[in-house]
């Protein structure tokens, strides 16, 4: 979810480093009833440190809008391996643009977070706060750019890989999953918390900055606005709990924590990340970074089924792909753009790491 008149023009993503430039844009996610991309590698890179490796790969595809047939792809993306020249660092990030200028603000923000994190000494030290003052840094500089931030802005969920290690950070509603073997089942575990006023602890946080948080019916007079519940993400269907200022109309964004949207910081949207660390096991299997065009409709698990299903990653993101459209047309006459990076992690096992090594 976007701001509340949808997410608006841009131009097509490309990816930040040279691993992702041969990753386009798909149109058609079908051929003879098997999803498939065609003439495409699945990509990897080692983790010597603990030797094992990655198999990746991304897609992603524009919206159907039915009123803007010539609007163009607001989400971009970023892989980068080998950051700062580590073999041990692996970055995979989805950037979901909204507002007029979304798609700027979504590959400023690909382009300069990873660099800004890239070019920090303290990241291998104290990567917890290298990442947070990255997202920060990278929120001032789109601030001073010549890109007009005030209404637009993006979401950014990324995962730094160091060594047999995740490092997730996240602003806004896009998510990170992954999956865990537990004996004969596969089950999703979220790596990150979508930041929306669905979240008592976002609600409260933004009410206090001054924001009114009310639906678009209750905005409008056609519900009670005195009604600060919503029930949940699942269940709050088109008409989400969205951020106001004061006696207006504006901006109207369904999510607590933005990269830009100026305009919005005033009443509580923050670019501070939520970053967790989570240790990868044997038992680890695949982690899927997506937008929020994929979740809208199909639940972690929903999603960990769908990569389950298919040994080949590219199969899966198309799979996942052609059915967030068909859920998005049926509830909508429209589907949101939509950007998946699946990565699985292969060979995984217990081995303890030397003393004195590092990642």
């Amino acid at each position: 979810m976007g701001c509340a008149h949808g997410k608006c023009c841009g131009h097509r993503p490309r990816s930040s480093d040279s691993d992702s430039r041969e990753f386009q844009e798909v149109s058609q996610f079908s051929v003879h009833g098997k999803h498939i991309l065609t003439e495409r590698s699945i990509e990897f890179v080692p983790v010597p440190s603990r030797n094992f490796r990655l198999e990746y790969s991304v897609l992603t595809q524009r919206g159907y809008y039915p009123d803007s047939p010539d609007k163009e792809n607001e989400d971009s993306f970023c892989i980068r391996t080998q950051v700062q020249g580590n073999p041990n660092l692996h970055f995979f990030g989805v950037f979901d643009g909204h507002g007029l200028f979304g798609a700027q603000c979504s590959n400023f923000v690909r382009d300069r977070l990873v660099d800004i994190l890239a070019n920090d000494p303290r990241l291998l030290d104290d990567p917890v706060n290298a990442y947070s003052s990255a997202f920060v840094r990278t929120n001032h500089e789109l601030h001073d750019s010549e890109i007009d931030d005030t209404m637009s802005g993006t979401t950014a969920i990324t995962v730094l890989v160091v060594g047999d290690k995740l490092l997730v950070a996240n602003v806004g509603d896009s998510r990170a999953v992954i999956a865990l073997k537990v004996g004969d089942r596969v089950l999703a575990e979220n790596l990150s918390s979508d930041q929306t006023p669905f979240r008592r602890d976002e609600y409260e946080r933004v009410k206090l900055c001054g924001a009114t948080v009310l639906s678009l019916d209750q905005l409008v007079g056609l519900e009670d606005p005195d009604i600060q519940t919503w029930g949940d993400e699942e269940s709050g269907g088109s008409d989400p709990p969205r951020l106001w200022v004061q006696n207006g109309t504006y901006p109207g964004t369904a999510f607590t924590r933005s990269i830009g949207d100026s305009t919005a910081e005033g009443i509580g949207v923050i670019a501070d990340p939520e970053v967790c660390t989570v240790q990868l096991t044997p038992d680890h299997l695949f982690f899927v970074v997506a937008s929020d065009g994929v979740f809208e409709f199909l639940s972690s698990q929903a999603v960990v089924d769908m990569v389950a299903s298919y040994p080949d990653p590219r199969d899966a993101c198309a799979a996942i792909a052609g059915e967030s459209y068909k859920q998005w047309l049926a509830h909508e006459n429209r589907t949101d753009d939509i950007t998946i990076i699946i990565v699985h992690v292969k060979d995984l096992r217990n081995v303890p790491m030397l003393q004195g090594q590092h990642p």
